[in-house]
């Protein structure tokens, strides 16, 4: 007779409160929900189309091969729905909360954030996008400054990984916050 013995049990994780409710709303609301993490319609297409999620690490997998296949005019499409550095919209909670590095900075570091942001879009034709959670004023300046020397492919593969950095964090916000958005 031959004895089996199992290994200890595992533990199947929980799946988050805000991913079970992502995945079980109508899909316009879900596509609402994902627009409010990248403004882009072929992303959303895209993570829409892999629902249900199993987990937050399939989701963002989910996110990161999305992110991959923007083509350029994608990749335009979502940068367009994010606010210059510093000057989110009024009312925009979202952005200002990523962006609150800036929210101290002095007046000459925010005219050089102006400047330097507005030559960055003369040369690449969007704003420059950083993923700013977490960084200070002159983080996102210094950034700024090493990236608008970039030549354009090289700054649109920066531009996307930013995006999928930015992408990651709202949509881990989204998959744990039960009926909070992003």
């Amino acid at each position: 007779m031959t004895s089996c013995t199992q290994g200890p049990a595992r533990a199947v994780p929980e799946t988050p409160a805000g991913l079970v409710r992502f995945n079980s709303l109508p899909v316009a609301e879900a596509a609402a929900a994902l627009r409010e993490v990248c403004s882009c319609a072929a992303w959303v297409r895209i993570l829409l189309a892999r629902r249900p999620y199993a987990t937050v690490g399939d989701l963002l997998g989910a996110q990161d091969a999305a992110t991959a296949a923007l083509s350029a005019a994608d990749l335009a499409e979502a940068v367009a729905g994010h606010p210059p550095i510093g000057r989110p919209e009024p009312g925009d909670a979202l952005a200002a909360r990523e962006q609150r590095g800036m929210a101290g900075a002095s007046e000459r570091l925010r005219r050089e954030m102006l400047e330097l942001g507005l030559r960055y879009q003369d040369t690449f034709g969007h704003v420059f996008l950083i993923c700013a959670t977490g960084r200070s004023g002159e983080e996102m300046r210094d950034a700024l400054r090493e990236r608008i020397g970039n030549p354009p492919r090289r700054e649109r593969e920066v531009v996307r990984s930013e995006l999928g950095k930015i992408n990651r964090i709202r949509l881990t916000r989204l998959a744990e916050a039960g009926e909070e958005r992003p």
